[in-house]
């Protein structure tokens, strides 16, 4: 195996690389969980319809050159109509002020780099960091061990950002392929409120790997929204681990909208730390040729009078491979639980195939629970009454489509967000609509 080989044969270059004072001990502790764990195989449970071969059977560069030609013209053209956002930037892994907007005052904002070696935040990092993210797998070990790139942002009690903040992972001008090891660290606290749109986007044609762990953590009466748009490039891997915990009467949704990339793997985590929790995670899925993507969702119900609910829809084309597995665990105490998942998948051409596995595991017995999925082609019945009113088959196939996809979007109140994916959603499904 490629990658773990470089790994284990250059652990000790790379470690000497990445020296934070307060990070050494727990980077070679990861790395030596990474060696024990290796990456996983089909034959493990939680990979059992996604095989990551042709990610590990490759090298990379782990420090990649920071020299780019990045244009504002190139920069335009990844933007929502955003004039009102604002918006950081990485390009190969370092933060650029020049090509990044930001007005929010009253907040502590860093680059993760710089924030590793800043004692002053040492507290912080102690209280927060990988305090929640998985311990016993691959790819957050790998992320523990080599994490250098990515944001740290933490709202103080009260402050509402009325700016949704755009974070852009650009890599560019590499000629090897490489890979980031992204980490993000949000802390909303009580009363506070942020919203945060993430885009990863490759520009070369060599390959990029893309390991990244974010870690939310939302306190009492505060709301914290992020949204991932995942429209990168053929040459892509994407393996994207987030972990959210929130405190009592909070709300948190993570919306995750996957058009492109050759493999993506979302793994999202919910963990709830006290009562009248809200959490949705909501997701659209359109690929085609030979893509794969694979959501793997988790929700732990820890305390009573709390809601979830997960909304997922697929659209696969070509070769596509979609996959699904999201659990609900409700504690013997969560009593008044209510959780809703749902996983609805159209198979478009006969190549196209979709495991989906929705899992719920219930201890208490006063709750509302139900969970469902559904694999099929576009209802005839629809089909006929759009063509019988003069609408040619292929544009009425695409309204069906877009009318299927459209209601994982109903709860994002960012209007130029809403815009650009239902705009992916006509791109993708080759439909002129009216916005």
């Amino acid at each position: 195996m490629a990658l773990y080989d470089q790994i284990i044969d250059n652990h000790g270059e790379f470690l000497e690389s990445l020296r934070h004072r307060f990070l050494d001990e727990q980077r070679i502790a990861a790395l030596q969980n990474f060696e024990n764990l290796g990456f996983p195989t089909k034959k493990d449970e939680e990979y059992k319809y996604t095989s990551i071969k042709e990610i590990t059977e490759k090298n990379y560069n782990f420090f990649p050159k920071e020299s780019h030609n990045i244009t504002r013209e190139q920069l335009d053209q990844l933007h929502l109509g955003e004039e009102n956002f604002d918006w950081i930037v990485f390009v190969n892994g370092k933060l650029h002020k020049e090509l990044s907007k930001v007005s929010i005052e009253n907040v502590e904002f860093l680059s993760f780099n710089y924030a590793l070696n800043d004692e002053k935040h040492k507290e912080v990092f102690d209280k927060y960091f990988n305090t929640i993210a998985s311990k016993d797998t691959a790819f957050t070990n790998l992320n523990l061990a080599y994490c250098k790139y990515g944001f740290f942002l933490k709202v103080p009690k009260n402050v509402v950002i009325e700016k949704p903040i755009h974070v852009f992972y650009i890599s560019q001008n590499q000629e090897e392929n490489t890979c980031y090891n992204t980490r993000n660290l949000l802390i909303v606290e009580e009363g506070a409120k942020v919203e945060i749109i993430e885009s990863h986007h490759n520009f070369d044609s060599t390959y990029v790997l893309t390991n990244s762990v974010t870690e939310i953590f939302t306190y009492p009466n505060a709301k914290a929204d992020w949204h991932k748009l995942q429209n990168d490039n053929n040459t892509s891997y994407l393996v994207d681990s987030t972990f959210a915990r929130q405190e009592k009467d909070s709300l948190t949704t993570v919306n995750t909208f996957t058009f492109g990339g050759k493999l993506v793997r979302n793994n999202l985590d919910f963990i709830h730390n006290g009562s009248n929790i809200n959490s949705f995670m909501n997701g659209i899925t359109i690929i085609g040729k030979d893509q794969l993507v694979d959501h793997h969702t988790a929700v732990h119900h820890n305390f009573p009078n709390c809601e979830s609910y997960q909304n997922y829809k697929g659209i696969y084309d070509g070769n596509a491979h979609g996959v699904f597995n999201g659990k609900v665990f409700v504690n013997k105490i969560a009593q008044k639980t209510n959780a809703y998942q749902q996983n609805n998948n159209v198979l478009l051409s006969e190549g196209a195939t979709i495991d989906t596995k929705p899992q719920l595991e219930i201890f208490a017995d006063d709750v509302k629970c139900s969970h469902g999925c559904t694999v099929g082609q576009l209802n005839e019945d629809a089909l006929f009454y759009l063509r019988a009113r003069g609408i040619s088959k292929k544009e009425a196939q695409a309204l069906l489509l877009y009318a299927f996809a459209n209601d994982a979007m109903q709860n994002i109140d960012i209007e130029p967000l809403k815009e650009k994916i239902s705009k992916l959603l006509a791109e993708k499904l080759k439909v002129d609509l009216e916005f």
